[in-house]
């Protein structure tokens, strides 16, 4: 039986659904949405309903069928004072029935595409909604409690079920079906949230570009580079590629930190996965690099918090990893997993050292394996402890 864990964001929703409003929760496939309305639901409601539009026994359900719904649910459980609706996006027209029910009636609506809230919603809802993006589970959410003291017995358990997070990351089904299902999350986010919601017709041309860039998860990528490696003539093919992507949020695209708009957008843009499960069972062609997935890991906790999140060049290729701004530049972040060896460490030190004269930020922050230290303006800290915080 698949273990129902406590999630980030569920107070703020329960708190936001005192009264008759719209809960939107999207995300990926299969971290959690589902469970996590109704998680919401036990909280705040005496008596919902819910349906999944995923059921193909709904296949073919139209906007004048919500009427029928409703209906159904005053039938089958009374008047319910929460509705959800999973997936709603599958049903053309979705928008005004949802509008009209938040006018007496609270409703959580949930879907696999960032693009769920755009359009006509929007206006229909003018703000009255409050918008979550989930993810697969994050380390404190996979581990269930944090360690209250570190004690050496709870470090060593901690460290344990860390080691076990990064061989087999965040999403929940995991840990009932083994790693081979990531295969079949991506195999659907490919096939039903991007193939078919898109009607792409060069389907071999966007599995190949799809596998190409969680293969290079953690790496620099270009539309032209990428034009020319999968022999695709048009970038503009391939950017809009990229973004059923990024929507279907299988992966998240960096840009790269410049006060000049115009060189933000030139620059080249770095990729991740949603989670790093995703690149090492899925990518191909490129042998497993820790390394790599310790940034995607820092990245993708990152966004979970909020941050607005930009990497960083200085015109000698010196970089540094992720860029956390807050109006201004606040905190700039290296991910190193070895920092032991001198040469690395003087590398990473100074693309950090420079980049802090040069964007006038003094919070410096190195993510590590195992070393914690506090050395001049710079602040050493294990991966797993900073993901605990």
């Amino acid at each position: 039986m698949l273990q129902v864990k406590e999630r980030d964001g569920l107070q703020e929703a329960a708190k936001f659904l005192k009264f008759p409003n719209v809960l939107a929760i999207t995300g990926v496939r299969r971290c959690g949405k589902s469970i996590f309305s109704l998680l919401v639901a036990q909280n705040i409601a005496k008596n919902y309903g819910y349906l999944n539009f995923f059921d193909e026994r709904l296949i073919g359900f139209k906007a004048e069928d919500f009427e029928k719904l409703e209906q159904a649910f005053l039938e089958l459980i009374g008047e319910p004072d929460l509705i959800i609706l999973d997936e709603v996006q599958e049903v053309p027209g979705w928008e005004l029935f949802v509008s009209r029910l938040r006018r007496t009636k609270k409703v959580i609506i949930t879907g696999s595409n960032s693009t769920l809230l755009s359009g006509e919603l929007s206006t229909y809802l003018t703000g009255r909604h409050l918008d979550i993006t989930l993810w697969p589970y994050s380390f404190s959410e996979k581990i269930g409690s944090k360690p209250n003291t570190f004690s050496i017995r709870e470090i060593a358990e901690t460290r344990k079920k860390y080691q076990a997070y990064l061989q087999e990351g965040g999403f929940p089904e995991v840990e009932k079906f083994g790693k081979e299902i990531i295969k079949i999350i991506y195999q659907d986010i490919i096939n039903k949230d991007c193939l078919r919601r898109y009607t792409i017709r060069e389907e071999e041309a966007f599995r190949r570009l799809s596998h190409y860039l969680l293969s290079n998860y953690s790496s620099e990528f270009t539309y032209s580079k990428l034009s020319k490696i999968l022999e695709i003539k048009d970038q503009h093919t391939v950017a809009n590629y990229v973004g059923y992507l990024k929507d279907s949020f299988l992966l998240l695209v960096l840009e790269r930190y410049s006060p000049k708009l115009k060189q933000q957008i030139i620059a080249p843009k770095k990729v991740y996965a949603a989670d790093h499960a995703l690149g090492n069972f899925v990518g191909f062609g490129v042998s497993r690099n820790i390394g790599r997935i310790f940034e995607n890991i820092v990245l993708v906790e990152l966004v979970r918090r909020k941050k607005e999140v930009y990497y960083y060049k200085d015109h000698q290729q010196r970089e540094v990893d992720f860029v956390v701004k807050e109006g201004k530049v606040k905190q700039l972040i290296q991910v190193c997993y070895d920092i032991t060896n001198i040469k690395t460490k003087e590398r990473e030190l100074d693309g950090l050292t420079r980049a802090s004269r040069q964007l006038r930020c003094n919070d410096l922050l190195v993510i590590t394996n195992d070393y914690e230290s506090i050395e001049g303006k710079v602040r050493f800290i294990p991966l797993w402890k900073w993901l605990l915080q």
